[in-house]
């Protein structure tokens, strides 16, 4: 049986991290604060991320670090779920990014390393749709239910509809669509920062969605699935607390890990009901989430092999 949660994940290592104005196009949880200089903004990044990993290997999860190159410059290579994913059997997984710059994160060295430690048996190379052009961006754009075979997404212009049903059908995964909104009514660009899934609970923002067939069907999807709806606000939301990752550790403990941003949000019935399930994990992530746009869980690749 498939397991929902993992301890091994990887992250990579910013070298230049900074605000992207081409995701910036329709990514609203970025913002370009212009008080802090260039330099600034790449040191704040690396502290947060070197706190960050520290927290999670003090509870015995496994991190797997690579390191950015210098160049070419790559802004958002700290989130590297967008352009990579790991399942079960040897099966590796690149998708197609909507930046044209976020492309160059896609870097064959770390594929051959994963490739000769995990044993990858089959690499499924979807980028080649990029020219088409129709993205999918990794687990941003989709959130697995790996125990019953169920595939969530949020559609967006980086989340193609034919190309994520294309995905499904490879898998064998129940395909689930639906479309989310921020506050202003404008299409949330990644399911990941909207809703998080554990193995008994899903913490997700309920008003972002507009239709009500919708809502009613993702409703019985999480009862039929044994899902408890943690239901935050589209505030919270705008605060990343819909951006979680649930992991666990060598000896089964598991973690919900997000910001601290997102930690602080949260109601105490809400922080409540989550150790209920699971235990919290918080870092402090506040540079990476201004200037990049994501957060905690854009900031892991789940690694199943």
């Amino acid at each position: 049986m498939s397991s929902q949660i993992t301890s091994t994940v990887l992250m990579v290592r910013p070298a230049n991290f900074g605000f992207n104005p081409e995701t910036a196009e329709n990514n609203t949880f970025q913002k370009n604060d212009t008080s802090l200089s260039i330099d600034t903004i790449k040191e704040k990044a690396i502290q947060e991320f070197d706190a960050f990993v520290e927290k999670l290997r003090s509870n015995g999860i496994q991190v797997k670090i690579i390191h950015d190159t210098a160049t070419p410059i790559k802004t958002d290579a700290v989130f590297p779920n967008n352009w990579i994913s790991f399942h079960e059997d040897g099966l590796l997984i690149t998708y197609p990014m909507y930046s044209e710059n976020r492309r160059l994160e896609r870097r064959p060295d770390i594929i051959e390393s994963f490739s000769k430690d995990y044993s990858i048996k089959n690499h499924v190379r979807l980028e080649k749709w990029e020219s088409t052009p129709q993205y999918l961006e990794g687990t941003g754009s989709i959130i697995i239910d790996r125990v019953h075979k169920i595939a969530y997404a949020s559609l967006s212009i980086r989340t193609d509809e034919k190309l994520f049903e294309d995905y499904c059908q490879f898998m064998k995964y129940k395909k689930v669509v639906f479309r989310s909104v921020d506050a202003n009514g404008i299409p949330i660009y990644h399911t990941n920062v909207m809703m998080a899934l554990g193995t008994d609970f899903v913490v997700i923002c309920m008003d972002s969605i507009p239709d009500l067939k919708e809502k009613e069907l993702l409703t019985k999807l999480f009862a039929d699935t044994n899902k408890k709806i943690i239901d935050i606000t589209l505030d919270q939301m705008a605060h990343f607390a819909g951006n979680m990752l649930q992991v666990k550790n060598a000896d089964g403990q598991s973690f919900l890990v997000m910001s601290s941003q997102a930690f602080h949000s949260l109601r105490k019935d809400q922080i409540q009901e989550i150790k209920s399930h699971t235990n919290i994990l918080h870092s402090d992530l506040r540079t990476i989430e201004t200037y990049g746009g994501g957060s905690a869980r854009c900031m892991i690749a789940e690694i199943f092999a």
